[in-house]
């Protein structure tokens, strides 16, 4: 269920100062790092704060979350970290050949057949994502839901990834760095257990 809209939420929006503009973009040459959908802003602002030599953009398409993540992040005035209210299929006009790692953290899982187009790691979205990194293409997705994992494994292979690491248990994983999002914290006190994948695609297969 969609969460309501803060009170507050067109003042925090419009008062914002660190939402994405592709024409300033960021202040260095780093890399770029794009999470889709990020929620009330937990994993981005600590990526940022603990990767202060890489660039964090945060995608959220629903302006009543993003409000929450603004509200949480604009104390900390890093410079490596900004936002896009935006739904993620519509990004290469902002985004085109920017982006090293793509993170999908805890996506709706769409779980009907007829809605499957719908999911993050659809072909289509692949797609679309194709057009956004600037070289070989990574992407990494957390989710607690099965089927949501089992089809984007297959997904992803059958659009031309490799699958580098697989993780049917996060928690037990002594080799990731990871930082949890809000619903993985969430679900870590619930004994739930975190799928995790990550996979890349060479420049030349795009």
């Amino acid at each position: 269920m969609r969460m309501r809209n803060p009170k507050d939420k067109d003042e925090v929006i419009n008062s914002c100062t660190f939402f994405y503009d592709s024409d300033e973009g960021f202040s260095n040459n780093n890399e770029i790092h794009l999470e889709i959908g990020m929620g009330k802003g937990n994993f981005l602002l600590n990526m940022a704060l603990n990767n202060p030599h890489i660039n964090f953009i945060g995608v959220e398409k629903y302006s009543s979350v993003a409000s929450v993540a603004i509200k949480k992040i604009r104390d900390y005035n890093l410079p490596n970290l900004k936002i896009l209210i935006k739904d993620a299929i519509l990004l290469e006009p902002i985004l085109a050949h920017k982006i090293s790692c793509l993170y999908l953290n805890f996506s709706d899982p769409w779980p009907k057949e007829r809605h499957a187009k719908r999911r993050l790691t659809s072909p289509n979205y692949l797609a679309s994502y194709d057009k956004l990194f600037k070289d070989e293409a990574v992407i990494i997705q957390k989710t607690d839901n099965d089927n949501l994992f089992s089809y984007s494994l297959e997904s992803l292979q059958d659009y031309g990834y490799i699958i580098d690491y697989v993780s049917y248990d996060l928690a037990k994983e002594k080799d990731i760095d990871n930082v949890m999002t809000e619903y993985e914290e969430k679900f870590r006190k619930e004994n739930v257990k975190i799928k995790y994948l990550k996979a890349h695609k060479p420049r030349n297969d795009r």
